[in-house]
């Protein structure tokens, strides 16, 4: 009996990334089906909705977009624990997630309050300069040493799990937190631009998330965010001076 528990302790962590990576494709595929199934629009439909659901709106529209190019990230901690697994120091791997959806939680609240601001319940704005200024906001952003650096952080799980690690479950849920802060300096210009398309606009939610996840797992492909960027200047001043 003695040796059963370390046998058993194992083979869970033997089996964890395989079991992570289903939670992570559980939730991107729950946040996908909120969208999908019009939850926001139906929101919107009635009126004013309530801030808690425009919230809880923002939060699985992040979920869905950002879950996927984070998952090796999140993998690469479980494999760090499946190595590592018999020490203390090395929380189980739902903290690091844990802590990675609550900072993107706390994003959610500003991007709800931006929209109660800026769009209300259209989710989309409708002046033609406010539109044009982010765009070409966004696309200088996309060309900044900030993006840039940001964007390193994002390519490089191994080297940002290994520079910043900390023991024990605070430092795992500090590392999922420090990924978001890393992801959401990397992204953030590039979710203003949902407030141009519209936030419930789900052709182009997708291409978002399609970028955001090319720039940071595709390889070789660190230059998309430059042309991004010189796509979007090139758009917003067209607009602008259209």
């Amino acid at each position: 009996m003695a040796s059963s528990a370390p046998d058993l302790t194992s083979r869970i962590l033997r089996h964890e990334r395989l079991i992570l990576a289903g939670e992570i494709a559980l939730l991107v595929a729950l946040s996908w089906w909120f969208l999908l199934s019009g939850g926001g629009m139906a929101m919107g439909a009635m009126g004013e909705p309530p801030f808690g659901a425009v919230i809880a709106m923002w939060w699985l529209m992040m979920a869905a977009m950002m879950l996927p190019s984070a998952a090796p990230g999140v993998l690469l901690y479980a494999n760090v624990r499946r190595m590592r697994g018999r020490e203390s120091a090395v929380a189980h791997s739902s903290i690091f997630l844990a802590g990675y959806l609550a900072l993107w939680l706390l994003f959610s609240v500003f991007a709800a309050a931006a929209q109660r601001l800026g769009t209300g319940p259209s989710m989309m704005m409708h002046n033609h300069v406010a539109e044009s200024g982010v765009l070409i906001f966004a696309g200088l952003y996309q060309l900044s040493p900030l993006k840039r650096s940001c964007l390193g952080e994002c390519r490089s799980p191994a080297q940002f799990i290994s520079r910043h690690w900390r023991p024990g479950w605070t430092g795992a849920l500090r590392l999922g937190m420090l990924h978001v802060a890393y992801c959401v300096g990397c992204c953030w210009a590039l979710m203003l631009l949902l407030f141009v398309g519209g936030v419930m606009n789900l052709p182009w939610v997708a291409a978002i998330a399609s970028i955001v996840a090319a720039e940071k797992l595709v390889p070789r492909c660190a230059w998309l965010a430059s042309l991004t960027g010189i796509v979007l200047l090139a758009w917003g001043t067209f607009r602008l001076l259209g």
